[in-house]
C-alpha cells in the first residue's frame, strides 16, 4: 500500500517547477503500479503545447478554468471544475488556463520523473532501471 500527501512531496525533487506550471509527481513509475499521478497547477495567462507522443494521458480539472484546442482539428473545448480529459491518440493540444488551473493528470506508462518536454512539448519514453 502507498500512501502519500502533497505536504511530502512540496518542495522535494518530485515537485517541479517551470514558468508556465508546477507538477507535483505523486505516483512515478519507480512505485511499479502502471501509471503514474502528478497535481498539476497551470498558470493564469499562459500558453502551453503539449504532445505526448509517447504516453496516455487523463487530465481532470479540480480548481478553475481554461481552454484546450487540439492542434490538429483546431477544435476547442472549455475547461472548468469536473472536466476531464483524455488524450488517447497522443493528441497535440494547447492548453490556455484563464485563472491558475489545478489539475489531476494520470500518465501511462508511467513517469519517471526525470523527462523534461522537448521543443515539441513531447516526454521522452524513459524506462525506470
Amino acid at each position: 500500500m502507498i500512501v502519500r500527501t502533497l505536504d511530502e512531496i512540496t518542495d522535494t525533487d518530485a515537485d517541479v517547477k517551470q514558468p508556465n506550471w508546477r507538477s507535483k509527481r505523486i505516483v512515478l513509475a519507480k512505485d511499479k503500479v502502471g501509471f503514474s499521478v502528478h497535481e498539476t497547477t497551470l498558470y493564469a495567462g499562459t500558453v502551453n503545447d503539449f504532445w505526448y507522443a509517447n504516453h496516455i494521458e487523463a487530465v481532470f480539472i479540480i480548481e478553475g478554468e481554461g481552454e484546450l484546442t487540439d492542434k490538429e482539428t483546431g477544435k476547442t473545448y472549455q475547461l472548468k471544475p469536473g472536466s476531464i480529459y483524455v488524450l488517447n491518440e497522443h493528441d497535440k493540444h494547447q492548453v490556455r488556463p484563464k485563472t491558475d488551473m489545478r489539475t489531476l493528470c494520470v500518465f501511462n506508462p508511467p513517469i519517471t520523473g526525470r523527462e523534461v518536454h522537448d521543443e515539441n512539448g513531447v516526454y521522452p519514453l524513459v524506462v525506470e532501471g
